[in-house]
């Protein structure tokens, strides 16, 4: 219970009085005092909407955005064409929330009944979720379904994985008891245990390297174990590159933010989830079906609504009940947009980008590839310098560098580096490495 400016005195009087307290103070008792503020917050008194308007423009005016992007890592400076954003903004979408009431809701379902379409045929899989908060959530709920259908606590987890996404899923495993055995890489690629019995195998395809995975082992490792293959994917590698389900995935996640979202500073992203029919009564968040209704018109409803924790309660495997519609329905706009064709050209120009950055690079003196195993978008290379420290010089210079990592530097392009800029890239990376 707060003091809002609409409370006045009785009201906070009553409400106390219900609990049988008489002060604010006797409420928050229980909270420890080492945890409660001794005098308050220390706060300037009020100012005028233009003076914090002011302020605030000069603190925003301190990050650096005029710099051209070669960072990856889960985000990606990628194209939004205008079309995308009209469609995308209007009110129709963007006042729209999570339809918890399918019948006044029937043109937001019936987009992300769409969306989930797209993203069952990028990955391969036959169903696939609304979409959930982000890649890192999903790889957590991707762990639980199958910790849940093999009933083995232990997860083999490569350390090829996104580094936060490794976090998240530690984080959330320190709660649910499952045991996470991180797998080291060998050059680039993951060299799963000859022995041991896990629930899950985690991989991600490419890898945060940039490395292509070979998933056809990793699904050889996975029958021999008898584990669930869990492959966090790049969903634009799909326009090049097979389908995780093709190589026999049992559940695809991954980060939906290439398609429409911005990079905004780091979210709100896009968790994509898809899986098996099999497994679909473990399927996390929601799940949009199609119908007819009782005069025989085309209808969409949320469905099997059984495997959701507010029925299910302390059995269901998940407690996510909601989805990120907006961004959901943009990545459907943005991937209607493209198309098949469109898809394939964006993958193409991504990955031709990602080439010549990378020879550029390697045509320095000092600057050594970091694994030899194939890439797409990102690559990794090793300097002659720390990796931070080169990532501040070259802001320097204009261009947010990359991620630093294992001695080296994570580089991406996407679509949108030019050869001009990748040009002057790697003359910037020449003079800071001198």
């Amino acid at each position: 219970m707060g003091h809002y400016v609409p409370h006045t005195d009785e009201e906070l009087a009553t409400m106390l009085a219900s609990m049988g307290l008489s002060s604010l103070d006797e409420l928050f008792e229980v909270v420890p005092a080492a945890l409660r503020l001794a005098s308050g917050l220390d706060l300037p008194d009020g100012r005028s909407e233009f003076d914090v308007l002011d302020e605030l423009e000069a603190v925003a005016g301190r990050n650096r955005t005029d710099l051209i992007c070669f960072a990856g890592g889960g985000a990606y400076d990628h194209d939004i064409p205008s079309a995308v954003k009209r469609v995308a903004f209007r009110s129709e979408f963007v006042t729209a929330y999570t339809p918890y009431q399918p019948e006044v809701a029937q043109g937001v379902l019936q987009a992300l009944f769409e969306y989930q379409t797209m993203i069952a045929r990028l990955s391969g899989l036959e169903v696939a979720n609304a979409s959930l908060y982000d890649g890192a959530t999903a790889c957590v709920e991707a762990i639980n379904l199958a910790v849940a259908a093999t009933g083995r606590q232990t997860v083999w987890l490569s350390d090829g994985v996104h580094p936060t996404w490794r976090d998240t899923v530690r984080t959330f495993a320190a709660g649910t008891g499952h045991d996470i055995v991180d797998v080291p890489l060998s050059d680039g690629r993951t060299a799963w245990p000859e022995t041991g019995e896990p629930g899950a195998l985690l991989v991600q395809f490419p890898n945060r390297l940039g490395c292509i995975e070979d998933l056809a082992e990793a699904r050889k490792v996975a029958d021999r174990t008898g584990a669930l293959l869990l492959v966090a994917f790049d969903p634009v590698a799909s326009g090049l590159l097979r389908t995780p389900g093709s190589f026999g995935a049992d559940v695809v996640v991954g980060e939906g933010q290439p398609f429409g979202t911005p990079l905004s500073f780091g979210g709100p992203y896009l968790g994509l989830f898809a899986c098996r029919l099999e497994h679909v009564r473990r399927l996390p968040g929601r799940l949009v079906g199609e119908t007819v209704d009782v005069e025989g018109r085309r209808a969409y409803v949320t469905t099997l609504r059984t495997r959701e924790q507010d029925i299910r309660r302390e059995k269901a495997s998940s407690n996510v009940c909601t989805n990120q519609t907006l961004i959901a329905v943009v990545a459907a706009i943005q991937l209607s947009f493209l198309g098949t064709a469109g898809l394939r050209e964006l993958a193409l120009r991504c990955a031709r980008a990602s080439r010549y950055t990378r020879e550029s690079l390697l045509a320095i003196d000092g600057v050594e590839p970091l694994a030899s195993a194939p890439t797409f978008r990102e690559f990794a290379v090793r300097l002659p310098v720390n990796g931070e420290t080169i990532v501040d010089r070259m802001a320097e210079e204009g261009f947010l560098a990359g991620i630093p990592t294992d001695g080296g530097l994570i580089v991406a392009a996407t679509e949108k580096r030019t050869r001009s800029e990748i040009d002057a890239y790697a003359d910037a990376m020449r003079k800071v490495l001198q």
